[in-house]
């Protein structure tokens, strides 16, 4: 029912800024809050941050609180996940996620139902 795509990801410098998108198709877009995930090589997929259906509430892992901003443009069907001073440790691969368990919690992987197909972040020192 509902298709995602990333984009934005790249090579960047440390301490640079970028911005990912991740477009949704269909219509029931707004009817999920949305997560964004991250998988660093020979790692675990790790919760990164979260919002709400409207886009009132947002969470973020503490690992990248202060310098991550999620926000979402519904209109546009789209979530954004602005990213500021990027480290090396945020190389990653980033997904993005529709969350359709309604009492799973944010953090969990298995409250999403629906995945992107990721969009790669690579930041050199």
């Amino acid at each position: 029912q509902v298709q995602l795509v990333e984009s934005g990801g790249g090579l960047v410098q440390a301490g640079g800024s970028l911005r990912l998108s991740c477009a949704a198709s269909g219509r029931t877009f707004s009817n999920y809050p949305m997560g964004w995930f991250r998988q660093a090589p020979g790692k675990e997929r790790e919760f990164a941050a979260g919002i709400s259906s409207n886009g009132g509430s947002r969470f973020y892992a503490d690992s990248v609180k202060d310098r991550f901003t999620i926000s979402r443009d519904n209109a546009q069907n789209t979530v954004y996940l602005q990213i500021s001073s990027l480290t090396p440790e945020d190389t990653a691969v980033y997904y993005c996620a529709s969350k359709t368990v309604f009492y799973g919690t944010y953090v969990d992987v298995s409250s999403y139902g629906y995945w992107g197909q990721g969009t790669q972040v690579t930041v050199s020192s």
